[in-house]
């Protein structure tokens, strides 16, 4: 499983189609990351002020219909992502299909996020 960041009222847009954020068309791919703790150091490094709620997609890599490929942060990981990490890049959009869970991010006291939990 990999996940994607996205706020629920864009994850809500157009529900009948493959999800394509700004990111694919401004960077060329989706952003993901592998794991949890990577997700919420994505979030505490990029999305603080996205719209709430924020979601994290779990999306299954063998129901991608776009090419997956795993690269290198550029320019360093987020503080709190390991060092070296990998992250996954989803060079198209993303099936619906491939979404497998639907997680929301949980914030602490002092607007960090802190876990991720079932949304709803």
């Amino acid at each position: 499983m990999i996940y994607h960041v996205v706020p629920l009222a864009e994850w809500d847009t157009a529900p009948d189609r493959p999800y394509a954020p700004a990111s694919l068309a401004e960077d060329g791919f989706v952003h993901c990351s592998p794991d949890e703790r990577t997700t919420l150091a994505v979030v505490n490094a990029f999305y603080r002020s996205a719209p709430r709620p924020l979601l994290a997609l779990l999306l299954d890599e063998d129901r991608l219909g776009s090419r997956l490929e795993w690269e290198a942060a550029d320019p360093a990981p987020p503080p709190g992502a390991t060092e070296g990490v990998a992250f996954p890049h989803v060079f198209g959009p993303i099936d619906r299909g491939a979404v497998v869970r639907v997680l929301e991010v949980r914030w602490d006291g002092e607007g960090r996020a802190a876990s991720l939990a079932e949304a709803g």
